[in-house]
């Protein structure tokens, strides 16, 4: 009887799931940061090609291209620069929240939730309002300011070195409130802020131009650049400060490095751009189920794909809002409030 068990146990036990190797997942993470610069690809073909006339992919390369094209100068001085701008703010926002979550240890981190972006609009509004800026050139400074005030008031309300996430949460969500009361305040009070501020105070990236695309790349860039060496003492850091110590990183010196890579980006998307939410909130999560939490990997696919998603928003945008067009920041709360409701009603789902 028992050699009988023996014999039929193995047949009736479910198989052993095998783990793919180590090398297998980095050839499969590989293969999709490749089909992600791809589908970036494509997008920013769709993002030129759409508009008051459409475009055909042969058209937006003659148009990028041929000097002689009759849709050349439409395509430089329209609707290139507003899909660099969207790129670039893409490549900003997703990282950033992916480097938010990571610093919180907080799966709501997000610097639209977390006010990280409230803090660079009220700083705007009040440089708007009081001292008459109304350049890209003067707003990212203040944006930058702002952002890295609101950074450290949050970690520092949350606790700090003893932040939970629920209470950096529960600061973020105070400030974020309090400092779009106070922009809305200044709108209402000051017509001509009013009508300086009312169309990128919701997202755009209408209003994008050759300059700005130019001015915003060196502040994204060397925020990409700073977010990316911090990728593998994060991932130390994530396991607690004091194996992080043990495995020779500095927590203290890593949180203030993510705090200027995080201003960095959110300053000068939200300056260039305005205050768009849910972009470094969703991307992230979505990727995770691929990436794990290995910044290494999860900071490169935001790069690719959040661009993805916000130029998806910005083309949605103008089909749905022709022949005048919604704002982008419009849309990506709406598609993003939606899919994130699905993802926790999912998550409900599967623990019940």
């Amino acid at each position: 009887m028992s050699q009988k068990t023996a014999e039929t146990t193995p047949q009736q036990g479910k198989p052993a799931t095998q783990r793919p190797s180590p090398r297998s997942r980095r050839a499969l993470r590989a293969t999709g940061l490749v089909a992600s610069a791809a589908i970036l690809a494509a997008f920013v073909v769709l993002s030129i090609g759409v508009g008051a006339r459409p475009l055909w992919p042969g058209e937006v390369w003659h148009g990028l291209v041929d000097p002689d094209s009759p849709v050349y100068t439409v395509v430089h001085q329209l609707r290139l620069p507003r899909t660099l701008l969207g790129l670039l703010a893409g490549a900003a926002l997703g990282p950033a929240g992916a480097l938010m979550q990571a610093l919180t240890r907080n799966p709501l981190g997000d610097p639209g939730v977390l006010g990280i972006n409230a803090g660079a609009s009220a700083a705007v509004a009040t440089a708007t309002a009081f001292l008459g800026v109304a350049t890209f050139s003067a707003f990212v400074w203040f944006a930058l300011i702002g952002a890295a005030a609101v950074a450290v008031l949050i970690y520092a309300v949350g606790g700090g070195r003893s932040a939970t996430p629920v209470r950096l949460a529960l600061a973020g969500a105070g400030l974020n409130a309090a400092l779009y009361s106070y922009v809305t305040a200044l709108m209402l009070l000051d017509n001509a802020s009013l009508d300086r501020l009312r169309f990128w105070t919701v997202g755009t990236l209408a209003d994008a131009d050759p300059a700005t695309v130019l001015k915003v790349l060196p502040f994204v860039v060397t925020g990409l650049v700073l977010a990316i060496a911090l990728a593998r003492p994060l991932n130390a850091v994530a396991l607690g400060d004091d194996v992080a110590r043990a495995l020779g990183s500095r927590p203290g010196l890593i949180r203030a490095g993510s705090i200027v890579a995080i201003t960095l980006l959110c300053g000068s998307a939200t300056a260039a751009c305005g205050p768009i939410v849910f972009v470094g909130l969703l991307v992230p999560h979505l990727l995770r189920r691929l990436t794990g939490t290995d910044l290494r990997w999860l900071l490169p696919y935001c790069a690719l794909l959040a661009p993805v998603l916000l130029l998806g928003a910005d083309v949605l945008g103008r089909v749905l809002g022709s022949p005048g067009e919604l704002q982008a920041g419009v849309v990506t709360a709406a598609l993003g409030g939606l899919l994130f409701l699905n993802l926790v009603h999912r998550g409900k789902a599967s623990a019940s």
